[in-house]
């Protein structure tokens, strides 16, 4: 059949699945959204209009980070595109399947410096797996396909597809082609197979620590088999909340920066670290030099690059996490290790997470999330902007599932989440999601709030307010005397106004006793709402190991600077 670009471009979001995109319309993408008229009227794609594009982005990002789908972003050219960048950035930091389609000016107006022209297929290469500019009206719908292949094969990551006006105005035929099947396998290697069953055979006190490829690549069952199978503890990265059930007795809580006192005891005396899906960043590894020193690590990955890039390892496994896993259960005896797994138990008792309230009847985030757990019943989708809240939300909610935690963690995008929690609820409509933002986060992308409403988005959107940028302030403490340089914001906002501005349901948590109440009728509301909850401004992430440390020493008090 003959169509228009810009009805190839529907058509090929159809023939991909899509169902959702989220976007932004210009000058240059005028002719893609007047196509698209037709199909949002008759049901067939979704369209959300956000505030702003780097929105869209990131709520594509959260849609398919909640639902395992690619997510589609549109925007114009020049701002429109470059606004995208951002979200761009944060989905390649954390492997995250995104198409964008952006339009450009004519194809005889490229290279001369033309109204809101960027190139921004140069500017989005150090951030994108692969970008495209269609030049050729045959060539667009062959390009949308690779870009959806690429985005979802191996290691994923967002696609940039820039299409110039001309383009999507040219007629040409179409013809629907069924999606590529992405599925890749990659080559045993027998030598080091022999070298991973020998160490796992081997060991006495095993230690597995499972990242975001985990998630990815849906292996959350072979990984708890694989766990069985060791009979090892298990820690998981900020990208992998969820990955493995939290309320397991073998779960021993995050690895790292802002990891628990008792995996930080267990990578100290374990004698074989396994890393399955993960990159080893230095959040993670603080210290390489001192990371699991003199103990083999095994690292299973499906990206090559990652291999000896951060830190030195004994045995290496490419692949998809799935399928290995699922390889070695069939492979290794079943170990016991019952001396080392009540080494665990008694760490783990031993050093809970706790977070003290400052004064009698204040609120907490430990108390405030923990609520929220329970009044769940641990089934929330997360998504979190970027902070002390982060943190906070990944130790004191319990995720027993995979994709229920979407933060920004490579990148660490301040403004990321709201984007992120109505991309996730459009996703997911039947899961409740909640937005844990600090106030900083929340004034940046804030505009977001009147998108949930037009659209009404039922999201919670919970800012825990302490008048400073929090982790910032906690660096300030332990590395710079106490000189809090631009990091008290003392910002007048009334929340309570704020969301009633923009047509959505205010509360105020300012203590203890509000907890329960105001989390109670939130949950129950069907449209979106607002939650200010009033905290100290000098509540810490702990623990804490400081930058150059050795992830086996956290710092588990901070100095109170008050007089």
């Amino acid at each position: 059949m003959r169509l228009t670009g810009a009805q190839i471009i529907c058509e090929c979001l159809l023939e991909q699945g899509v169902d959702t995109v989220f976007g932004y319309p210009g000058g240059q993408v005028l002719n893609i959204y007047d196509a698209l008229y037709d199909y949002t009227e008759a049901g067939r794609i979704k369209h959300v209009l956000t505030a702003h594009e780097q929105g869209a982005a990131h709520a594509a990002d959260g849609y398919a980070r909640a639902s395992g789908k690619t997510g589609v972003c549109i925007a114009t050219s020049g701002p429109g595109a470059t606004n995208l960048v951002t979200g761009i950035a944060t989905a390649y930091m954390d492997s995250v399947p995104l198409v964008a389609i952006t339009g450009n000016v004519p194809c005889s107006l490229l290279g001369l410096d033309s109204f809101q022209e960027v190139d921004i297929t140069g500017v989005t290469i150090p951030v994108t797996k692969h970008n495209f500019l269609v030049k050729r009206i045959e060539d667009l719908a062959s390009t949308l396909r690779d870009a959806f292949y690429i985005a979802n094969s191996g290691r994923k990551g967002p696609v940039l597809v820039d299409i110039p006006k001309d383009v999507t105005a040219a007629v040409y035929d179409f013809k629907p082609v069924p999606p590529k099947s992405t599925e890749i396998t990659y080559p045993m290697d027998g030598e080091e197979l022999n070298r991973v069953l020998y160490l796992l055979h081997s060991s006495k006190r095993p230690f597995l620590y499972a990242g975001g490829g985990v998630v990815s690549c849906g292996a959350e069952g072979e990984l708890a088999e694989f766990a069985e199978r060791l009979d090892a503890p298990v820690s998981c990265t900020l990208m992998c909340q969820g990955g493995f059930d939290q309320t397991h007795p073998r779960y021993m809580g995050m690895l790292g920066m802002h990891g628990t006192k008792a995996s930080s005891l267990a990578i100290k005396e374990c004698d074989l670290f396994v890393a399955v899906g993960t990159r080893f960043s230095d959040r993670v590894l603080c210290n390489a030099g001192n990371f699991a020193k003199g103990k083999p690590i095994i690292h299973i990955d499906i990206d090559p690059a990652e291999f000896n890039k951060n830190i030195h390892i004994a045995a290496k496994l490419r692949g998809d996490a799935k399928k290995i896993l699922r390889f070695l259960c069939e492979k290794m005896e079943r170990q016991s290790h019952r001396e080392w797994m009540a080494s665990v138990a008694q760490w783990k008792e031993q050093y809970p997470l706790a977070q003290p309230a400052p004064a009698p009847g204040a609120a907490t985030p430990k108390e405030i999330l923990e609520t929220l757990n329970r009044l769940t019943d641990s089934n929330a989708i997360l998504t979190t902007e970027v902070g002390q809240h982060q943190m906070w939300a990944a130790q004191f909610y319990t995720f027993r599932r995979p994709r229920q935690f979407i933060s920004s963690g490579g990148l660490g995008t301040m403004g990321y989440g709201l984007g992120a929690a109505m991309g996730a609820k459009m996703a997911c409509p039947d899961r409740t999601v909640v937005n844990i933002a600090g106030d900083g986060s929340f004034h940046m992308n804030l505009n977001e709030l009147s998108t949930a409403a037009k659209h009404n988005i039922p999201i919670i959107e919970m800012v825990f307010n302490n008048q400073v940028l929090g982790m910032v302030r906690q660096w300030q403490k332990l590395f710079y005397a106490h000189r809090f340089s631009q990091t008290t914001l003392e910002k007048t906002t009334d929340y309570l106004k704020l969301a009633e501005a923009f047509g959505i349901k205010g509360y105020r948590i300012a203590c203890q006793e509000d907890i329960e109440p105001v989390l109670t009728d939130a949950l129950r509301q069907e449209v979106p709402v607002l939650i200010e909850c009033v905290i100290d401004r000098d509540m810490n992430v702990l623990p804490m190991v400081p930058a150059g440390n050795s992830v086996e020493e956290p710092l588990l008090t901070i100095e109170d600077d008050r007089q």
